[in-house]
């Protein structure tokens, strides 16, 4: 009996000790660059991309940090030079996801570009207390500040919906046209999940367990595509690779808890302040929607509410159509830039 007792006080200290290493807040994690990006704007530490991330662009792309608060880098990605074109990531990728839009833009005429946030990609990594809407709205917001950009043209999906749009709430004059891709601004009037996955990974311990533990989320995303096969391990590595060489791994399943599930949960004050910024707004936009989204596809009514003039172009695509559908995406920019200019 004592034997026992001594084993299930053992499992019982390692199972404790166990959840406590992985409810863990998280490290902060600078990144470090190397040489010089001189814009109009100043000059900013430049950030060499590793291989596997550089031969997935050209050699024209700039990557560089803007430091939005002392530590606390935002890496960015720019190419082209003309009308600045804001594009915005969501949760778990990075402003690569924009990569094969480009392709079909004229960079002679437009300045793309693509910031990630705080957590992902190359940026730095930060606590999971310090994952909150408010916080990735003004770290965004002080990027476009520190270009000193006068206007632009934004698109945002997934989290890069309300953190883009909040950011150019806190610079409302910014903002001339917009390309909407599946994304919301709305906040909750209701209890309510947006999947069942964010229900489950929402319960402290069994969302880490998940996400941290049993799963690699960024090789499972192929399931929320219209296209599994646009997903690929190269993909999976593009996103995932720079988060976990970082050791600090906690921004996806933040992010995914930053989602809110009711008119009481800390994000859905910022959505409310959005909310009232894209009813006052008066711009020439354009919807274009991945329709075999399980996640957000079946938001377009709500996001057609927002804009009932916006042209909607449904496409076949899943949650991260940039991946899927990037033609289509490239025309709706165009088509708003040219509305900007004539």
């Amino acid at each position: 009996m004592k034997v026992f007792l001594r084993v299930l006080i053992l499992v019982a200290l390692g199972l404790a000790i166990f959840s406590f290493y992985i409810t863990r807040d998280g490290e902060l994690y600078t990144p470090k660059g190397e040489g010089e990006v001189k814009l109009n704007s100043g000059t900013y530490e430049a950030f060499p991309l590793p291989e596997y991330a550089s031969k997935m662009i050209d050699q024209n792309y700039k990557s560089y940090f803007v430091e939005v608060e002392p530590g606390l880098k935002v890496h960015v990605l720019e190419t082209g030079e003309g009308f600045p074109v804001f594009l915005m990531h969501g949760n778990p990728t990075s402003g690569f996801l924009y990569r094969k839009v480009l392709e079909y833009l004229p960079l002679d005429k437009v300045r793309v570009i693509m910031p990630t946030s705080l957590g992902l990609g190359f940026s730095s990594k930060i606590p999971a207390s310090m994952h909150t809407a408010d916080n990735h709205i003004r770290w965004i917001n002080k990027v476009l500040t520190e270009l000193e950009l006068t206007e632009l043209v934004y698109a945002g999906q997934d989290w890069g919906g309300p953190i883009g749009m909040g950011a150019l709430a806190l610079s409302p004059n910014l903002l001339k046209g917009a390309v909407l891709l599946n994304t919301g601004f709305n906040a909750p009037t209701e209890e309510m999940d947006l999947s069942p996955a964010h229900a489950t990974v929402k319960t402290p311990l069994i969302g880490e367990m998940i996400i941290e533990v049993v799963f690699s989320i960024f090789e499972r995303l192929k399931g929320v595509q219209g296209d599994p096969n646009s997903w690929t391990p190269e993909v999976a590595e593009l996103y995932g690779k720079p988060v976990y060489d970082s050791g600090n791994y906690k921004a996806p399943l933040a992010m995914m808890r930053m989602v809110p599930d009711g008119p009481n949960h800390p994000s859905a004050p910022a959505l409310r302040k959005i909310e009232e910024y894209i009813q006052s707004l008066e711009i020439p936009a354009e919807i274009v929607w991945g329709m075999n989204d399980p996640i957000l596809g079946k938001g377009l009514p709500i996001m057609k509410a927002n804009f009932p003039d916006a042209l909607v172009t449904e496409t076949p695509a899943g949650h991260f159509l940039q991946e899927e559908v990037p033609v289509e995406i490239a025309e709706a920019l165009l088509r708003v830039v040219a509305k900007i200019n004539n």
